[in-house]
């Protein structure tokens, strides 16, 4: 056993602290304090099950959204298909009982997809309101009792699957990103006005999913800091102004970075082209126009395309959604081509001098490129980054050099995974869509010290309270915790 797979507890808890320094260490947003996965727990449970560890279990709708725990209360969004209606709601957190729910104010009619759901973006909360984002409304605000602060509507979006990244909290200021195929921003909002503070438009960046997260450098202003089509990107909170970046990366980002004292550690990976049936070279656009432009519109018609599979996912490529390919979408398709998945460690700067421009060739200190995830965002512990890719692989790896330490299976959780993993008192929690729920020791030697089974759908990342663990299936809200 290497010396990285002999991580005490103590040394565990150090993470926490310096992952989550100078933010909130409640579980208030997507993955607890600033996006870690990691909480400062103890004693929590290893085995689960409706007779195993159970507190309580609440009946509540569908829905791929994460609890989120603001003081003696636990927030939450589902939707009801048949009505087409969204809600936030409000439970007990010490009894898992009903307090509130209210629909969502609509915009727009709540659309419902095969891959997503109307309420996959996780609430965000300081314990005085609850924050959330649905695409039919926009961004709502709730008081902890469930009264509406304000309404921010939002939309309508241009974005195939739906919305996926959660809002967060940078003081008095929510955060909201979305990144579409079409006009893509980041907002700021006030917190107990609802007022727009400023919104900064995404030049050439389409669909994504990640959950951006905060940095604080050692002299400099607060920044926001998410990751996009091919880049990581740097904002300031106050104003909304553009810093820093780094590229190279995927075109399509799903997980949230991951910030541990002076790094980022930033995984995105997207299907290439070929991955999707296309060519590994494709075309410049003036030579597949002179050839399949057979009406000499200038654009291409869905007929027209050259390659099939382009016209069976054609909502991929035409941004506009007019039902044609210009010269620009091919522009984008080009760049996708192009594009680089991985996982990667990024310096991040620190002085005013370094906090401008392009950072790619001097800040990068390494790329590691092979079973990668598709959805789940990685978890660091004590230099360990741990990788969870669909068919329960777990990878463990060095997080100072991108070496391997351990790479294996999840044995009896060979499933597809959507829920990211979460992490406290030595323990890395994983739910697969199945309803397994696998606990592992967090060391690099990785092992497994059981694996539960729910019996329940599970897409949303669990949430953990001290002792005690919040899974959510698509039927209900378990608690899980030791009784005594």
């Amino acid at each position: 056993m290497t010396l990285l797979g002999r991580i005490a507890p103590a040394v565990f808890m150090m993470t926490t602290a310096l992952a989550g320094a100078a933010f909130a260490e409640d579980w208030g947003r997507f993955r607890g304090a600033n996006g870690t996965g990691v909480a400062s727990a103890k004693d929590l449970p290893v085995e689960l099950g409706p007779d195993k560890n159970l507190i309580w279990r609440s009946e509540i709708g569908p829905g791929y959204s994460s609890p989120v725990i603001g003081g003696n209360k636990i927030f939450l969004t589902t939707f009801d298909k048949a009505k087409k209606v969204a809600y936030t709601i409000g439970l007990d957190r010490k009894t898992g009982k009903l307090l509130w729910q209210k629909e969502a104010p609509k915009v727009s009619d709540v659309a419902i997809r095969s891959v997503n759901t109307p309420v996959s973006p996780t609430p965000v909360t300081d314990g005085n309101a609850v924050y959330v984002f649905f695409e039919s409304a926009g961004l709502v605000a709730y008081t902890a009792d469930g009264e509406q602060k304000w309404h921010v509507p939002l939309g309508p979006f241009k974005t195939p699957y739906g919305p996926g990244a959660s809002p967060i909290l940078a003081g008095d200021t929510l955060l909201f990103l979305m990144d579409q195929d079409v006009d893509s921003y980041l907002i700021a909002v006030d917190t107990a006005s609802g007022k727009v503070k400023w919104k900064t438009a995404r030049r050439g960046v389409t669909h994504g999913f990640a959950t951006p997260v905060l940095f604080q450098p050692k002299k400099g202003p607060l920044q926001v800091l998410v990751s996009g089509s091919y880049e990581l990107q740097s904002y300031a909170v106050a104003t909304g102004e553009k810093m820093w970046w780094v590229g190279g990366m995927a075109w399509q980002a799903k997980s949230e970075p991951i910030v541990a004292g002076d790094h980022v550690f930033v995984h995105s990976w997207m299907a290439d082209m070929p991955g999707v049936g296309l060519p590994p070279t494709i075309d410049p656009w003036e030579k597949v126009l002179d050839s399949h432009d057979k009406d000499k519109d200038g654009k291409l018609s869905r007929a027209e395309l050259p390659y099939d599979e382009m016209k069976k996912l054609m909502f991929l490529f035409d941004l506009n959604g007019d039902g044609f390919i210009d010269a620009d979408e091919w522009k984008v398709l080009f760049a996708r081509n192009s594009a680089v998945n991985g996982v990667y460690s990024i310096k991040l700067p620190q002085s005013d001098a370094e906090q401008k421009g392009d950072l790619t060739k001097t800040n990068v200190e390494w790329r590691y490129a092979k079973s990668l995830p598709n959805i789940p965002s990685p978890l660091l512990i004590d230099n360990v980054l741990f990788l969870l890719r669909e068919g329960g692989v777990l990878t463990a790896l060095n997080a100072k050099t991108g070496e391997v330490i351990k790479q294996g299976r999840v044995k009896d959780a060979l499933d597809p995974y959507f829920a990211s993993p979460v992490a406290g008192d030595g323990k890395i929690y994983l739910a697969s869509q199945s309803g397994k729920v696998s606990v592992i020791k967090a060391v690099g030697e990785w092992e497994i010290l059981a694996v539960n089974d729910l019996k329940e759908e599970i897409w949303s990342t669990p949430a953990i309270d001290r002792n005690q663990i919040l899974v959510r299936t698509q039927s209900a809200l378990y608690c899980f915790g030791k009784k005594n």
